[in-house]
């Protein structure tokens, strides 16, 4: 069993950058692939990035390659989102989940409860 929380979401100006943080419980957070993912109102939830169990390999969803970088700490069990030069686009629900399997097609198992970014133009 995994519990996500995450945090650091928050109102901020287009072009500015924020850093979500989600803290894991559980002894194997190292084993499990990391990704993060956002609903937009009215849209369908959709891949941001992911990262490995040791942080080696990363992948991105085009629309945040660039501005946006995930991280993790597993001493910490804590992945994290630093996000510049934010869009207004980029005003969602941001969860983070916990997968396992293929690295390019991982099954996420657990979901975090979601923290709000709102970017203003």
């Amino acid at each position: 069993q995994v519990q996500l929380v995450e945090s650091g979401g928050g109102l901020m100006q287009a072009g500015g950058s924020l850093r979500l943080s989600c803290a894991a419980s559980g002894r194997t957070f190292s084993a499990n692939i990391m990704g993060w993912f956002r609903q937009a109102p009215g849209k369908e939830r959709e891949f941001v990035a992911k990262i490995s169990g040791f942080g080696r390999g990363t992948y991105y969803a085009d629309s945040v390659t660039g501005r946006f970088t995930i991280s993790r700490d597993n001493l910490k069990n804590t992945v994290y989102l630093q996000m510049n030069m934010l869009k207004p686009e980029d005003t969602a629900v941001y969860y983070c989940a916990a997968g396992h399997g293929a690295w390019d097609r991982p099954e996420y198992d657990y979901w975090g409860q979601g923290t709000q970014v709102t970017v203003s133009s």
